[in-house]
């Protein structure tokens, strides 16, 4: 601490997000009073402390666990870095926090690192009733982090997705995180409503208005009034009642079916769809002028399959809630877990959870083995090496780097070798690519494609 510069301390201390300062062997030589608080150590006690120790609760530092660690690069590079993470706070909680590391000189000459720290969500906001998105790959944590920056807007929303992976629940946290938490949420799956009946569900209707109409009934619009209407297969909307939901978006007003007066109603769209509504625009199954109403900002939610680091803790998760349903305890055997991080999951996240229940109720003593799973049942290929596996703890490091290795060649192959998109998708820098590349001994299969 005495070679701290009195400026360095003074900056720390100003900061109103969690700061601390790191040596280049990991150890903590000061933090902010917001970093104490929000991991539950005093000033005094956390210096000498390991940063991964505080932030991770673990023994090894994150780049041995499959994450980017910004200590590393700004060490290695000399520049500032950022980085999405996954911390845990004073409550063992699981954080999503953005991470920005800054290269500061002690008085001595010593390369130090300054980590300012962002709280994205904590995974409780990130919770519903039967699920919750659980992750610390870079594709999930950059998805997180997408969710975030638009919630904050009052732009209408499309989630791009296929079928399984959470758009739903990604919706509920664009509203929890929106300036309308405290207003109504309603969803409505618009591939389950007949044609006939959508636009007395979307606007409600008089009495009288039809055959069977005893009674008015207010529509979705106005039971979501100042609030967040989610319009899941969005694309499912017949194009008869496209012009009517135009107009109400542009104006706010509609009138319900029946009805003489003109209602206005102040709602969020939030859209989904796992369909290519542009192409659906060419053929005319879609109107051109609704889908840019909808699509005001569009954020794709990554597949299961592009996100294997996240699938053990998914499925702890999973049988966690299976097994307090059932009032009993669930556990993989790590064959089992292997198999599932082996798996394709062409239905995603919706489908590890079926597998999970058929594997419990087949169990007789709680523990699921991969002949329970029945993974060969479901028809998906296998796109890891059957030589991969995600083993205990001390065997994690280098195996997590193995199977990180195996999605990267994956990925390189399934975009030809194009740098940036292969970054884009794992949520990294390209020059962090470039030097993962160079760590597994890719750069053959990129091909010096940008």
């Amino acid at each position: 601490m005495s070679e701290l510069p009195i400026e360095v301390q003074s900056l720390i201390d100003i900061q109103e997000n969690p700061f601390v300062l790191i040596g280049p062997d990991y150890r903590i030589l000061a933090a902010n009073q917001a970093y104490c608080d929000a991991y539950g150590v005093n000033r005094k006690g956390i210096v000498g402390m390991r940063c991964y120790e505080v932030s991770h609760h673990s023994p090894v530092p994150c780049h041995l666990n499959g994450e980017h660690c910004p200590h590393q690069q700004v060490i290695t590079s000399g520049q500032s870095q950022q980085v999405l993470h996954t911390h845990y706070d004073r409550s063992n909680r699981a954080e999503h926090v953005r991470i920005k590391g800054y290269p500061i000189r002690t008085s001595s000459g010593r390369l130090c690192v300054g980590e300012l720290i962002s709280r994205i969500a904590h995974s409780a906001d990130i919770d519903c009733e039967e699920i919750r998105m659980v992750g610390r790959s870079p594709a999930f944590l950059a998805c997180v982090d997408n969710l975030t920056r638009v919630a904050e807007s009052e732009a209408s929303i499309l989630l791009y997705g296929e079928s399984g992976v959470g758009k739903e629940l990604a919706a509920q946290y664009i509203h929890k995180r929106s300036a309308r938490k405290d207003r109504p949420y309603l969803a409505v799956n618009c591939a389950s409503i007949p044609e006939g009946l959508f636009e007395t569900e979307l606007f409600g209707h008089e009495k009288g208005a039809f055959t069977g109409s005893v009674g008015s009934k207010q529509g979705l619009f106005e039971l979501a009034n100042g609030g967040t209407l989610f319009l899941d297969e969005v694309g499912e909307i017949p194009l008869s009642m496209q012009a009517k939901l135009l107009r109400v978006l542009e104006t706010g007003e509609f009138r319900r079916v029946g009805g003489k007066s003109t209602l206005r109603a102040d709602v969020r769209i939030v859209a989904a769809t796992n369909r290519d509504l542009l192409e659906m625009v060419d053929r005319g199954a879609f109107r051109q002028d609704l889908y840019y109403r909808i699509a005001g900002i569009d954020i794709t939610l990554p597949p299961l399959r592009e996100r294997r680091l996240d699938i053990p803790a998914l499925a702890e998760m999973f049988l966690r809630r299976i097994g307090e349903d059932a009032k009993r305890s669930y556990r993989l055997t790590q064959e089992a877990i292997d198999e599932l991080v082996l798996y394709d999951f062409p239905g995603n996240v919706r489908e590890l959870r079926n597998i999970l229940q058929k594997g419990a109720v087949l169990s007789e003593d709680g523990v699921l083995t991969p002949d329970l799973l029945s993974l060969e049942n479901h028809g998906s290929a296998r796109c890891v090496p059957a030589m991969m596996s995600i083993k205990g703890p001390d065997e994690r490091a280098g195996t997590i780097s193995e199977m990180e290795a195996t999605h990267i060649a994956e990925l390189l192959q399934r975009y030809n070798g194009h740098r940036r998109t292969v970054a884009d998708v794992l949520g990294i820098s390209e020059r962090t690519l470039y030097r993962k590349l160079n760590q597994y001994g890719l750069h053959a299969i990129a091909g010096g494609r940008r």
